[in-house]
Parts: structure tokens; sequence; C-alpha cells
């Protein structure tokens, strides 16, 4: 059994990101782990970092009760659309705002390098795309990708990454999708 941290970076419930977050989360619940899901899009916080780092900016509860699920989840799911090649604004400011210094990382004094503090956890990324994966991933060299693996969650050691991509939705039929959500729930069920 795992604790799992569902994150549904789509503003729309009703979007098909939502449906394959909750396809996840019901399947990895009914394989005995527990499920944390967080719908951005319901939760009220500013996803604006006012002053940069310079700051203290507080929580509010919702990223309190989000941040308190990531450090004790073993696996974060991430469900999101890709938009203009990248995530959401609501998904970038979330992790604005959570994945701070001293909390998912630290800097070294006197030092360029710094220190991983989500060691220990993994990831599923599970994106939505209208462009087809071959040209995102050749064509525009895979943003969103590169930004998760690197610079977001490899930089606060949070590892193996794994990517699935769903594309493209625009002209994917309902059986497609139908096949979609049911590899995001056989995903979820290991």
């Amino acid at each position: 059994m795992e604790r799992i941290v569902v994150i549904l970076g789509h503003p729309d419930q009703k979007s098909l990101c939502g449906a394959l977050a909750e396809r996840y989360a019901q399947a990895a619940t009914v394989a005995g782990h527990q499920v944390e899901v967080f719908r951005l899009g319901e939760m009220e916080f500013d996803p604006v970092l006012r002053h940069g780092y310079r700051e203290v900016q507080p929580l509010e509860p919702d990223l309190i009760r989000l941040q308190a699920a990531v450090a004790a989840a073993a696996r974060l799911v991430l469900v999101s659309p890709v938009w203009w090649g990248g995530m959401p604004a609501l998904l970038k400011g979330m992790f604005d705002r959570v994945f701070l210094s001293g909390w998912a990382y630290r800097y070294r004094k006197d030092s360029p390098w710094w220190d991983k503090l989500l060691v220990g956890r993994r990831a599923e990324v599970y994106l939505t795309l209208d462009t087809p994966r071959w040209y995102y991933r050749w064509i525009y060299g895979a943003p969103v990708i590169r930004q998760l693996r690197r610079t977001i969650l490899g930089f606060c050691g949070i590892a193996p990454v794994s990517f699935t991509l769903f594309s493209p939705v625009r002209s994917s039929t309902p059986a497609q999708r139908s096949r979609w959500l049911a590899q995001v729930g056989e995903r979820a069920r290991r």
C-alpha cells in the first residue's frame, strides 16, 4: 500500500484530464492504496508569487494541506493538459507557491549547489495535448516534460518521473478516450 497524491492541473473537473484523474484515483483506491486528490481549479489559493522569493507569502489552508500530503506521499500523480507547449498557469502557480526553498529543496551556504528534500518519492505524469506526440517531442522539444523532470520534480529529488502523453485529443474518438481511461486505471492498480 502506498500513499498517493493525485493533482489535477486542469482547472475544469469535467475535462478529459478530470476524468483521467478520477479514474486513476478510483483504481488506486480499489487496489488498496491511500489516495488523496487535489483539484487545483476547486482549491482556494493565489497562484501568483506576489514578491518572488524576496518575501514569504503565507500559504493558504488548501496549500498547507497539499504540502502535507506531498510530504507524506510515496507517489505523486500529475494530470494536466499541455497549453502553449507548457503547463497551465494554475499548475505552475501551485509549484511556485508549494515547492518552496526549505521545504522542497535547500540551497547550500556559499555554494551554487542545493539539497533535494523530496527524495524517496516518485512521480507519474499524464498529459493531454492536441499536438501529435511525435511532433511535440521532436519539433517542440517537449518543454513541459523537460521542465517537470529536470527543473521542478528532479530539482527537488522526486525520481523516477514517468510520462504518458494522450494525443491528439481534439480528433480523438470516444473509443480512444475509453482506451486512455483504461490505460490510466491499469497503471494505477500496479
